[in-house]
Formats: structure tokens, C-alpha cells, sequence
């Protein structure tokens, strides 16, 4: 194995995780807002149990970045998440 290996950066970790009642709707904006940053991650949990919690992955490179995506998006408030959404939606308009 060579040196330098950054394979564990590439390891998942729990970004996000609840049980909450509404914790499907939360755990899929987040997945959303993060491959949106162009952050990849893993979307866990099941609608017909609802006694497992939702978990929201990512690399653990990309922790930090996903922390303060998420951070500047609950600052904009929902305008914002609304505004980015539908940018994305038509492609390439900004």
C-alpha cells in the first residue's frame, strides 16, 4: 500500500441522524442541499419502519464542508433553499 493513502477520507460518516417524527422530510432536504454543493452523500433509512432512524453520510473529507453548507443554508432561511431549487431545476440559469 503506498504511502499517503487517502482511501479512509473516502470512509462514510454520520452527518446527520434522527428518529424524529419528522425525520425523513429533514434527512432528505439535507441529502439534497449537500449533493446540491456538489457534497456526496448517502441518504439511510426506510419509510416503513419508523422506529429506525433516518441518517444522512458523507466522506469524511467532505464533513467540514457539509457542516457549513448546511450552516449557510439554515442562516438564509427557506427563501433561499427555495430561490437555489429553482435554479437548479431549470439547468443553467443562475
Amino acid at each position: 500500500m503506498p504511502n499517503g493513502d487517502a482511501s479512509h477520507d473516502l470512509d462514510l460518516t454520520p452527518f446527520f441522524r434522527s428518529s424524529n417524527h419528522d425525520a425523513e422530510m429533514e434527512a432528505t432536504a439535507i441529502h439534497g442541499l449537500l449533493e446540491a454543493n456538489g457534497i456526496p452523500s448517502m441518504l439511510v433509512g426506510s419509510a416503513q419502519i419508523p422506529s429506525l432512524e433516518f441518517v444522512v453520510e458523507v466522506p469524511r473529507s467532505q464533513l467540514e464542508a457539509a457542516r457549513q453548507v448546511v450552516a449557510d443554508a439554515r442562516a438564509a432561511g427557506p427563501e433561499a433553499a427555495l430561490e437555489a431549487e429553482r435554479a437548479g431545476e431549470s439547468g443553467s440559469e443562475t
